[in-house]
């Protein structure tokens, strides 16, 4: 079953008086549990592609449907309860809140989003510290994490509420060789165990070579139409 169906999909935007075509009728399909990845220049439509999938942008024209809703269709308010149910978010500066621990940034969206009760949020973050194995800097702060930890944080952050797709942009760009392969390992486990879908917006060639579909971009048209990618799951 389709997660994502995009069919002539568009967005353009209005600079004074000329239209920009960022994306430019786009077809792509996105299977549940997927780990996939949009390719591009900068400039190419990758990020704007990912801000519509997030329901964080509304498209110019065609169709997108996200667990069987045309998310086309919603507004304002409707957009944002169902990006807070469905969708996770990790970011290429993590975007940790700078006053929290680490538990207390996974909680934050149990918190503001879907109101669960205090015993049932310390179940969930304690399940999503142990495994992204940071149970042990559980009480520290952003400052005083490894770029690498933080990112870790994020991912749990991101899947602290069960989506069903996590989006990710540039989420390796401020991580060494070595931690950034740590941190595509693990997205790609917690993919396995929880059955999450990812997909990234990215020029990292080791997130490139991870994925199982790959979507090239070149001025907002699917250069390629999707191909398949180095490596499959069961």
């Amino acid at each position: 079953m389709n997660l994502i169906q995009a069919e002539v999909l568009e967005k353009d935007y209005r600079v004074g008086d000329i239209t920009i075509n960022a994306i430019r009728g786009v077809d792509f399909a996105i299977e549940t549990a997927s780990f996939v990845s949009f390719v591009g220049p900068s400039g190419s439509g990758k990020t704007t592609l990912l801000n519509m999938i997030g329901c964080l942008d509304r498209p110019s024209g065609g169709r997108l449907s996200i667990l069987g809703t045309d998310v086309t269709e919603l507004d304002a308010r409707e957009a944002a309860g169902f990006r807070g149910e469905n969708i996770g978010f990790v970011f290429q500066d993590f975007n940790l809140l700078p006053v929290l621990t680490a538990y207390e940034n996974i909680e934050y969206p149990l918190m503001l989003v879907q109101h669960w009760p205090k015993d049932k949020r310390r179940r969930r973050v304690e399940e999503l510290l142990d495994a992204v194995d940071m149970t042990n800097q559980a009480d520290k702060r952003p400052d005083q994490l490894s770029g690498g930890q933080k990112q870790r944080v994020a991912v749990a952050r991101a899947l602290v509420t069960n989506p069903k797709l996590v989006l990710a942009d540039e989420p390796t760009a401020n991580l060494d060789r070595d931690t950034a392969q740590r941190i595509i390992e693990l997205m790609k486990k917690l993919r396995d165990e929880f059955q999450t879908t990812f997909v990234f917006s990215t020029h990292d060639a080791r997130i490139v070579d991870e994925a199982e579909m790959i979507y090239a971009l070149e001025d907002g048209i699917l250069e390629n139409g999707g191909r398949p990618g180095g490596t499959t799951h069961a």
